[in-house]
């Protein structure tokens, strides 16, 4: 019997996935249990639409974050920080911090699509990475300057 996966299934298959499985174990398990659906002619041709539908909002949506990728690469982030007397800085710039300061310029950015390569604790120009999609990485600056 041909299944088509609806949902993932650890070790069997993955949503949108056709495989061939036994009868007993893909009408008593898988159909029953909403993992998957009989492989039919009008499933698998509305399974290739959705697959192209979901393809084409992939693209959509990379080409929306490359562009603000463009947009974040130009920006500088600057904070202020308390120093000894060495210039050594008090405390670290936090994922926190940064993202605070981008809803302040309008990015909806989340905390954890912040890369932080090491501690930021010292004067100077950081480059921090933000994650913004899987496959659209924006690189931006970070300043820290003494108070």
């Amino acid at each position: 019997m041909k299944v088509i996966f609806i949902k993932d299934l650890k070790n069997q298959g993955k949503k949108g996935e056709v495989k061939e499985v036994k009868d007993g174990y893909g009408m008593n398990f898988l159909i029953k249990n909403g993992y998957a659906i009989r492989a039919t002619d009008g499933s698998i041709q509305k399974l290739q639409i959705q697959n192209e539908q979901t393809a084409l909002e992939e693209h959509l949506l990379i080409q929306e974050k490359l562009l603000e990728k463009e947009q974040l690469e130009k920006e500088q982030l600057t904070f202020s920080v308390k120093t000894g007397k060495d210039g050594k800085v008090f405390g670290t710039i936090t994922t926190k911090q940064i993202k605070t300061k981008l809803e302040q310029l309008g990015y909806q950015i989340d905390k954890k699509a912040i890369h932080l390569d090491h501690v930021i604790a010292s004067l100077g120009v950081h480059n921090v990475e933000l994650e913004l999609h899987k496959k659209v990485i924006a690189t931006i600056k970070i300043h820290v300057i003494a108070n």
